[in-house]
């Protein structure tokens, strides 16, 4: 928030604030505070409407991050918040725009996988998960995937490779994307990403290359820095899935016996049970070859898997976001279908969610 604000300024102050996150997120908050006024509205209006735009009627199984808030003052109980990742946006934090943003470019990409003509939906997620990392570098370990999905169908179709019983169903067919050529993979998953990235930081810098590049040199050096070894609420990438360690954004003393604090935790009635699901996407990419699976296993574990790999050792639990998102694909495609079965499914959740609030 005091970044978007010093966005607002005639000249932008030195020293930057929050130099370690590309602007995109920032400049949208900005431009709601420069809209509605630096007070509630202004700060949580775009979270609010990028979880309203992405409603959907129904009901399905969603992320399972949970957020759970003690007002501060006047002693109030526990507010009640959806187990929902994106409430995240009410804190007016980059994790709302970055997690919608590459959700749309799963989904675009998810969507145009099957067709035999996927240039407009891949060049439509190459746009948006240019624009997720425009939010935070971490839409890279997404994109990855993407990229590494697609060349690896490109290299096994230059083998000649094809299943002795294939069907339309299997995640890879000889006969996929005849007319996807190389350019249009260069165009899709690197120039529309760059672009869509680079014209982020025109408002800030012009189109001075130099302040660019050294934008760019900044964010590297935060993200790979192993400098701050320890934080009171960090946490290592393996434990993420079993949610042993939540993370506090904020606490504090409000009476000699009584503290208020705001919470980041995943419910476990959605993330654990997401783990049994991923085993059975498993054996249904390996017996079956179902592209669904397959396509859900590589977006889980790249995103997840990716932070193994990085040398800083600073971790929070909100870094598992875009995984468990994908983990909750996997438990919707092994929960059983029909209306009743999903009420009953969000109905355990919402009651386990209400279990924590004590």
């Amino acid at each position: 928030m005091p970044a978007a604000r010093q966005m607002l300024e005639p000249v932008m102050p030195q020293p930057m604030l929050n130099p370690m996150h590309p602007p995109l997120a920032k400049q949208v908050i900005a431009l709601s505070i420069h809209a509605f006024g630096d007070g509630p509205l202004g700060w949580r209006y775009p979270g609010g409407a990028v979880r309203i735009a992405c409603h959907r009627r129904g009901v399905s199984v969603r992320p399972g991050a949970v957020r759970r808030a003690r007002a501060r003052d006047r002693g109030e109980p526990a507010r009640l918040l959806q187990p929902d990742a994106v409430r995240a946006g009410r804190g007016s934090r980059c994790w709302i725009f970055f997690a919608r943003l590459q959700l749309f470019a799963i989904a675009a990409f998810m969507h145009g996988f099957g067709k035999q003509r996927p240039h407009r939906w891949f060049a439509l997620a190459g746009v948006a998960f240019g624009l997720s990392i425009a939010c935070k570098w971490s839409g890279l370990f997404v994109l990855a995937v993407c990229i590494v999905i697609v060349a690896a169908i490109r290299l096994m179709q230059g083998w000649r490779t094809q299943f002795a019983d294939g069907n339309a169903d299997d995640w890879y067919r000889p006969d996929l994307w005849p007319g996807f050529r190389y350019y249009h993979f260069a165009a899709c998953f690197v120039l529309l990403p760059a672009i869509a990235y680079l014209a982020t930081f025109v408002p800030l810098y012009g189109f001075s290359v130099p302040d660019i590049l050294e934008a760019q040199r900044r964010i590297f050096a935060d993200n790979t820095t192993t400098a701050i070894a320890g934080h009171t609420y960090m946490s290592s990438w393996p434990s993420w899935p079993f949610l042993l360690r939540p993370v506090w954004y904020l606490f504090d003393k409000i009476a000699d016996d009584r503290i208020a604090a705001v919470v980041f935790l995943g419910n476990p009635l959605i993330l654990w049970p997401a783990l049994i699901a991923l085993v059975i996407c498993l054996r249904d990419w390996i017996v079956t070859r179902r592209a669904d699976a397959f396509l859900i296993l590589a977006f889980y574990f790249g995103p997840y898997l990716a932070w193994a790999l990085l040398p800083r050792t600073l971790g929070f639990i909100y870094y598992y976001l875009p995984a468990a998102t994908t983990a909750s694909f996997a438990l919707g495609l092994c929960t059983p279908s029909g209306q009743y079965a999903a009420l009953a499914v969000m109905g355990l959740c919402r009651h386990r969610f209400c279990g924590f609030l004590p």
